[in-house]
């Protein structure tokens, strides 16, 4: 038996349904019974617990043989990430007490960054959960080619893609949530001792220019990229809702002088087989 957090999200979702499709047991860890239902239909054993509760958490990771960790997204985290060291701490509280085999968590391109930036809350958890007492593996995930999400409206409509990332020749890792939840199931397989890091990338790194050329092609239409001015940024995302986007800023602000970086050199990361055109696909079907 498997126990998958964040199963209702894009990644903890395709590692559930690639150790189904292999026949294993699957628990799928939902904060609600609406959620949990449709795991449940697809043969999972449901568990209901939310990350900041330690009790049913450990109830949730008990008596199974890997668990895949998958920290609730904060893209407006307090000043210290505080709302994410609280959820650590009760994630190790958890897997100290159930002690599980293995342990996989999502973490990301960055993690070891000393700079202060919204990744930092994947440090917080490599940090903490990396000195358990069970084998423990962090799948360190590049850009989503997924976040492209946001541009296949303005893209469609205006022909215009606004990117954050810049300059916009520059190629930045980029990877599909299929191979990152693929692979997470892999080494769910696996067996290894210790802290182990594997750092994942799509087959080609990528810029917004090629972002704009393939969104171009399947649109039918030309499209080109533009940066979005820096001294915007803050402006912008606090008109959107944001209480402290400085966390947010100091991340692109990472990918685009280049210090947000895998620790490997680029011929010896792990390589995916999803395609930007395959993603950008499904991203404007969907939004059809």
């Amino acid at each position: 038996m498997f126990a998958i957090t964040g199963i209702t999200g894009q990644v903890g979702g395709v590692v559930a349904r690639h150790l189904l499709a292999t026949q294993q047991d699957v628990r799928a860890v939902v904060r609600d019974a609406k959620k949990g239902a449709a795991w449940a239909e697809a043969g999972c054993d449901v568990a209901f617990a939310s990350m900041d509760d330690g009790e049913a958490l450990t109830r949730a990771l008990a008596g199974t043989e890997g668990v895949f960790i998958l920290l609730p997204p904060n893209f407006d985290p307090s000043p210290d990430f505080p709302e994410s060291r609280r959820i650590v701490a009760t994630l190790r509280s958890a897997l100290e007490a159930v002690k599980p085999p293995k342990v996989v968590c999502l973490s990301t391109i960055g993690a070891q960054a000393e700079q202060t930036n919204l990744l930092q809350q994947l440090q917080i958890m490599e940090r903490e959960l990396g000195t358990l007492s069970m084998p423990v593996a962090f799948l360190r995930a590049a850009w989503f080619m997924e976040n492209a999400a946001w541009d296949v409206e303005p893209a469609s409509t205006t022909g215009i893609m606004p990117s954050f990332l810049q300059p916009l020749d520059r190629r930045v890792p980029m990877v599909a949530t299929a191979d990152v939840g693929r692979v997470a199931a892999m080494l769910l397989g696996e067996t290894w001792s210790g802290r182990r890091v594997v750092e994942l990338e799509g087959p080609a790194r990528l810029s917004p220019n090629d972002l704009a050329t393939a969104f171009g092609h399947l649109l039918g239409r030309d499209v080109r990229a533009q940066a979005v001015p820096r001294d915007t940024w803050e402006s912008l995302f606090r008109a959107q809702g944001m209480q402290n986007p400085a966390p947010r800023i100091q991340m692109l602000d990472g990918f685009n002088e280049g210090w947000i970086r895998f620790e490997a050199p680029e011929g010896e990361t792990m390589k995916g087989a999803v395609t930007l055109e395959t993603v950008l696909r499904g991203l404007i079907e969907c939004a059809e």
